[in-house]
């Protein structure tokens, strides 16, 4: 038997060298309520809720995370913005809370200890920290200062203030980097042992990297800096391989990547420097046979898992509620059938393809 644990086996694969096995994250959010047999809704409306349905499913797809995120738009819930759940996806922002110049200027960020629906994500943070203890890494989330005001605001609107009032846009940039360094850090000192800090819009798939380096890039150094933990920062989908070095520079320890591109490339561009998350194609899966998702984790494996610095993962950062649960599992067997360390089989798996 290992002496790993979940946590030691991550940390062993962040310094870049190999532990028993691959490690895996298993992001997923909205299979607690099916494991609780209750609705999306009711199963984000109390915290004992997802504590209960992220323990469960730690314990059915033996993954190596305890993942307290709830859903995106908490954030501008706690501007004062409107939730709308649906029964098969996750939650997604209403109505913009900015709409007008003087909605940015008149804007006040949340106090995160008089907010309730982050007081009730706080309170499962504390309460797996509590059942899991040191055995896995526990992981928070936030929305990067940038990427936040496609919910706040709306991606026309927001498109129009990076471009034609950037006096507009440091403002804004000021309040969400000041709410999410209060944010990050209120979820570390309630158990978190890392921030996943999500920032599709940063993704030169969606932004030109000149304009990310003026913007995005700038603004992750500043907040980065300020969160008192270690940050993965994550794409959702997006392709990062044009900006690792970039990446590199904001003091992030990890890349959440995208199903589009080469994980053999990502893996050689950031040997050293980050660790590569991902790529598993999490709307792909929905289609998967359970002999699928076995050849494509060996796949994966095959190309990045090599010398450590790499954890198999899904290529957004959830799991969408069609995955069936008979995929999820053969993902996990899969992982725990070939990521074993060393991965003696890969060069007799390259001849064979």
């Amino acid at each position: 038997m290992s002496s790993y644990t979940s946590l030691t086996r991550v940390l062993t694969t962040l310094s870049h060298k190999e532990p028993d096995r691959v490690p895996f994250f298993l992001l997923v959010t909205m299979h607690g309520a099916k494991e609780l047999g209750v609705t999306i809704k009711e199963y984000f409306s109390k915290a004992e809720n997802v504590v209960e349905g992220q323990t469960r499913l730690r314990e059915k797809y033996r993954h190596d995370c305890i993942y307290s995120f709830f859903y995106a738009p908490v954030e501008t819930e706690a501007f004062g913005g409107e939730v709308i759940y649906h029964d098969d996806c996750p939650p997604n922002s209403g109505m913009p809370i900015i709409s007008s110049e003087k909605d940015i200027k008149n804007l006040v960020a949340p106090n995160v200890y008089d907010t309730k629906c982050l007081l009730k994500v706080l309170k499962a943070t504390e309460m797996l920290k509590g059942r899991t203890g040191d055995d896995a890494p526990l992981i928070g989330v936030v929305m990067s200062p940038f990427s936040l005001p496609v919910m706040q605001m709306g991606f026309d609107k927001y498109l129009e203030i990076i471009y034609e009032r950037p006096d507009l846009f440091d403002l804004l940039m000021k309040i969400n980097e000041d709410f999410c360094v209060q944010w990050a850090n209120a979820q570390i000192e309630a158990g978190a042992t890392a921030i996943c800090y999500f920032d599709p819009l940063s993704s030169p798939t969606v932004t030109d990297r000149k304009i990310f380096l003026k913007t995005g890039f700038e603004i992750a150094k500043r907040t980065i800096a300020q969160i008192k933990g270690p940050v993965a920062t994550h794409l959702a989908s997006g392709r990062c391989l044009p900006i690792i070095d970039d990446l590199v520079k904001t003091g992030t320890a990890v890349v959440g990547t995208s199903a589009m591109e080469d994980i053999s490339l990502l893996k050689n561009s950031c040997r050293g420097k980050l660790t590569v998350l991902g790529n598993l194609n999490g709307i792909e899966m929905r289609r998967w046979t359970s002999d699928q998702a076995e050849e494509i984790v060996k796949n994966t494996l095959a190309g990045a898992g090599h010398g450590g610095g790499f954890i198999l993962s899904d290529n957004h950062g959830e799991i969408p509620w069609q995955v069936p649960d008979n995929v999820l599992m053969a993902i996990s067997d899969a992982v725990h059938k070939w990521g074993v360390y060393p991965l003696d089989w890969v060069e007799d798996y390259y001849s064979s393809v």
